[in-house]
């Protein structure tokens, strides 16, 4: 996976910097429970594709975790790993019973959209039958909002393209990753609006959000926001280690780290010890 970063990155010609400290970034599976312990990490949530045998240097499939090493992994280390699906709209029919057969799997607790890898609007019909899927299952959407961190169009990834489908899939949870930038405002609108919608902070670290999120996560925002990672955009270590210089009260961090991501993916349950 280090050198499908560092190949991905060179050919777009990209400034996406990735963690090199070694307490930070790849590391084998024992070495990443090992760091999960030490930073009290419970669970890790990975997005799971297979990659497609033309699958190219830069497809977003050839990065995430195949769903048969999500498997593998959870049941080595029950309540550490779990995956969400990831979709591929350009499949019809085909990837909607493609991302059913895999979801129905205990291992996974949500459904995962790589919204510029198909240039769709948020709200794009071919994106309805795995909305309707994931109402089926009872199972959370996550869409990348806000700009790509590649060469691909940005547009489709405007937050308010989630206005409509929270109005008809009212049961299904949205979780808008990436903070939405740099439509921020427009996520946190969003999220505001809707209780089916929440915001995800993958991708960037606490030093980067902006002063409006902030202020959501300890305010009115406080259980809707989920933090994540994008690992290794952003390194674990290097995440927590800025969560200090937000000054969140008790509540607003527990609901930040924790609480907030156990409820909208329902399927984790309660943490270790309640």
């Amino acid at each position: 996976m280090r050198e499908r970063w560092h190949d991905a990155i060179s050919a777009q010609q990209i400034p996406l910097r990735v963690r090199q400290d070694d307490a930070d970034s790849f590391v084998d599976l024992p070495g990443m429970v090992a760091r999960m312990d030490e930073l009290e990490i419970d669970t890790l949530v990975l997005p799971s594709a297979v990659a497609g045998e033309v699958s190219g240097v830069t497809d977003f499939e050839r990065f995430a975790t195949p769903p048969d090493l999500v498997v593998d992994y959870a049941r080595k280390h029950p309540g550490r790993f779990r995956g969400i699906v990831t979709v591929n709209p350009a499949d019809g029919m085909r990837g909607v019973e493609h991302a059913a057969s895999t979801a129905r799997q205990e291992e996974f607790v949500g459904l995962h959209l790589h919204t510029h890898s198909w240039d769709r609007p948020l709200d794009h019909r071919d994106l309805y039958p795995f909305y309707a899927l994931a109402a089926d299952l009872d199972l959370p959407v996550v869409v990348q909002a806000g700009t790509s961190g590649g060469r691909m169009a940005s547009e489709c990834g405007r937050p308010i393209g989630i206005d409509r489908p929270a109005l008809y899939f009212e049961d299904v949870r949205f979780v808008l990753s990436h903070t939405g930038w740099p439509w921020v405002g427009e996520a946190i609108a969003m999220a505001q609006k809707h209780p089916n919608v929440f915001l995800g902070t993958a991708a960037y670290p606490p030093r980067h959000w902006s002063e409006d999120l902030v202020q959501f996560i300890k305010g009115s925002g406080r259980g809707k926001v989920l933090l994540g990672t994008s690992f290794p955009a952003v390194g674990h270590r290097h995440l927590l280690g800025q969560l200090a210089d937000l000054h969140l009260a008790t509540e607003a961090r527990s609901e930040l780290v924790a609480g907030a991501a156990r409820r909208v993916f329902s399927r984790l349950g309660p943490a270790a010890g309640g």
